[in-house]
């Protein structure tokens, strides 16, 4: 190492010697970056790891550094290391890094997913490498499958490396890689290194225990010291996706420009617009075909004076060569979000990150404004973990069942006992689970074993066998073929709406009219026009933490002026605290058209519970979003009644868990996961009631508009509640 690394040379001589030799000879680095060595004596000693580190830090040779000196010291055999990523295409492109550092002790690496060819498979399943790049997905896969010898696969797995863990732990995915983990373990028979990789996450030793699970090694949280140099910070408004564009094609003339929009269709949108400007544009989100994917991101990488555009996808660290700038339409839900899209750019030596918002509308600037004002504070979300994943825990049991060709009764739970996805669910609940899943026939029970079941063979078997590999469902689609190339998907609703000869979309950033659907075989081929409809996608409202909505009320509040805001962006939000000077007053209980609309900032999990529970208590009709609940027809004809409700509520202790049972027993079935069948009612409430309620923050709202509004409930007679 060079005089510059000396100060932490002794983590680095803990290295082999031939890790040491390659690192400084074969890579040609002249010092490691410091939390690259303030990695290697945690995963040396072989102690499951956070490593925390922004977009470009060093994350990846911070873990594998390490974990290739183990295996060259301890003479891992294959298959000893996994790298799992959640999207292929991240694994696509770390597979030539991974592939060049296992080869520097002349090991080998190899991947596995989904697009992995069957030649591929083959000649890994012949000649297994120490290094597999896979998906949670994959595992599943490999584990079920009566052709794939897992236990002699696995049986010397060391360690397992989660990249973009954040990506995982908060969502079904998460649960399930959890459950995954804990059956590669039992398989092991040994406990197995853990270590996850993040840019942004607000509570990290909260995901230090979701990945350990049933591990009992120690845990280290590592994280990056010091600052980067402070961004350029942009909050713009510009009313239109045709303005969006033309802001797009002036700024930054000759320079590679990033464009994040969060959804396909305004994707699609900006991208269309942006040709029509005779910008070189590109494209690329989930809907595309793979090779229409790799070919945007490649021409991306590659060239100079060119912008892409493209969904959440490209926040993960996909390699798409040197960015200049990163731009937005809208505005990111949370700011771990837009910490990773704002590590996308100034990651060369003497340049700084570059960030602008464009805003369509009001709501869009002023959660960005919110956003920016929460990151200026150096704040950062809480990743949610779920506890009472029961839906996942079915999926698990049914794959158990094939895995092992009928799983044992009294054994199936200690297979996943330690995932803590899980940790929420008592035994009386698992054997409730296991019960509704025999009534249903999803399961059946033959000495003691459970397998699958007449009725679950029907719904995750034979043709939708695959459905059991993955635990999110994804709506029907239709292939889009121009002649014998697939350029991506539309879904069937969306074309099951239109007539033959009207139905024409964009796509790729490209017109199409649909020449023939075969709706039996799922293939839409279509020929080139001048103009197309806007392809309609199904996608999740979007619930935003109350820590955002409380930030956009700050915002309202504030008379002061950000350093980032243009002067379009300004003059909006002046227009928005002047329609909102009623915060400033002593209720938010404001009256509108047609009824009240009641201002709590509190997000969208929060609000929709209560205004469940208050349509129960004044009848239709209230409605929510993430920042108010609207009170119409009955229930907006009285203002006098609405604050009754309220004070009643608070004087309850609502809404409370009837009120949670109530409000998701309302929601449609199977809406969220294609295993809520497998689930009894109670399950399937708890499952949905911890994902969409948040009965604590409710109540808060409840007793923080009673407490402002204490001066009016005495005029009207009623009691006058205590200040929470």
């Amino acid at each position: 190492m060079s005089d510059s690394g000396r100060k932490s040379a002794g983590a680095f001589e803990r290295l082999s010697p031939a890790m040491q030799y390659q690192i400084v000879n074969g890579l040609g680095f002249r010092e490691l970056r410091p939390v690259q060595e303030m990695a290697i004596a945690p995963i040396l000693a072989g102690d499951n790891c956070v490593v925390l580190a922004p977009t470009a830090g060093g994350k990846t040779e911070a873990a594998l550094f390490p974990l290739l000196s183990r295996m060259d010291s301890e003479d891992w055999r294959p298959v000893s290391l996994l790298y799992v990523a959640p999207i292929r295409a991240l694994l696509n492109d770390q597979e030539a890094r991974l592939a060049r550092y296992a080869g520097l002790i002349g090991r080998r690496a190899a991947k596995w997913h989904g697009d992995t060819t069957h030649s591929e498979r083959r000649a890994f399943l012949s000649e297994p490498t120490d290094v597999l790049l896979t998906t949670p997905e994959s595992l599943e896969v490999m584990l079920m499958s009566r052709q794939i010898p897992a236990r002699r696969l696995f049986a010397a797995l060391q360690a397992v490396v989660i990249d973009e863990v954040h990506a995982f732990v908060g969502d079904d995915r998460g649960s399930h890689l959890a459950a995954v983990l804990e059956r590669l373990a039992r398989i092991c028979g040994h406990d197995v290194q853990r270590i996850g990789l993040s840019a942004t996450v607000g509570n990290p030793e909260q995901i230090l225990e979701w990945i350990a699970g049933g591990s009992k090694r120690e845990g280290h949280v590592v994280r990056a010291p010091g600052q980067r140099a402070a961004p350029e910070l942009v909050l713009d408004y510009v009313a239109t996706h045709e303005n969006a564009a033309r802001m797009i094609a002036e700024l930054h003339p000759g320079k590679k420009r990033l464009v994040f929009v969060d959804s396909r269709r305004g994707v699609e949108t900006i991208g269309r617009l942006l040709r029509e400007r005779g910008i070189t544009a590109f494209v690329t989100h989930s809907s595309l075909a793979m090779a229409e994917r790799r070919a945007a991101e490649q021409a991306f990488a590659e060239g100079r004076d060119c912008v892409i555009v493209a969904t959440s996808a490209l926040e993960l660290g996909i390699d798409i060569g040197d960015l200049d700038h990163v731009l937005q339409i809208g505005s990111p839900s949370t700011v771990a979000s837009f910490l990773q899209r704002l590590g996308r750019s100034g990651r060369r030596a003497g340049t700084k990150a570059s960030y602008t918002f464009l805003t369509l509308d009001e709501e869009q600037l002023l959660q960005a404004a919110g956003l920016l004002r929460l990151h200026a504070r150096g704040f950062v979300e809480p990743v949610r973990v779920p506890s009472r994943a029961a839906h996942v825990l079915a999926h698990q049991l049914l794959a158990l069942s094939i895995q092992e060709e009928g799983v044992a009764e009294s054994d199936w739970w200690a297979w996943v006992a330690p995932a803590s996805g899980f940790a929420g669910l008592p035994a009386e609940d698992r054997r409730a689970l296991v019960g509704h899943m025999l009534a249903g026939e999803i399961l059946s029970q033959d000495g003691g074993r459970l397998s699958l079941g007449r009725r679950g063979e029907k719904l995750y078997a034979f043709k939708n066998f695959l459905e059991l590999y993955s635990v999110f469902s994804t709506p029907r689609t239709l292939t889009v073929l121009h002649g014998a190339q697939e350029i991506g998907s539309i879904e069937t609703h969306f074309a099951e709406q239109q007539e033959l000869g009207r139905l024409t979309f964009t796509l790729a950033a490209q017109s199409w009219r649909a020449k023939s659907i075969d709706f039996a075989h799922g293939v839409v081929h279509v020929e080139r026009t001048e103009e197309g409809a806007h392809a309609r996608w199904q996608g999740k409202p979007r619930l935003l933490h109350r820590e955002l909505c409380e930030a956009v009320r700050d915002v309202l509040l504030d008379e002061g002026v950000d350093a980032w805001w243009s002067r379009r962006a300004r003059t909006k939000i002046e227009e928005a605290r002047a329609g909102h000077d009623f915060l400033s007053g002593p209720s938010t209980l404001v009256a509108e058209a047609g009824g009240y609309r009641l201002w709590t900032f509190a997000g969208g999990r929060a609000n929709h519970l209560l205004a469940s529970a208050l349509e129960r208590e004044l009848g239709e009709r209230v409605t929510a979003s993430n920042l108010a609940i609207g009170l119409k027809e009955q229930a907006g004809r009285s203002e006098v009644a609405i604050r009754k409700a309220l004070f009643a509520f608070r004087e309850a202790g609502r809404p409370d868990q009837s009120d949670v049972g109530e409000y998701v027993a309302r929601l449609e079935r199977t809406r969220l996961s294609k295993f809520q069948p497998c689930l009894p009612p109670q399950l399937e409430q708890g499952f949905l009631a911890e994902l969409l309620t948040e009965p604590e923050v409710a109540r808060g709202v409840v007793a923080q508009y009673l407490g402002s509004s204490a001066t009016v409930a005495q005029d009207e007679g009623l009691p006058i509640p205590e200040k929470p």
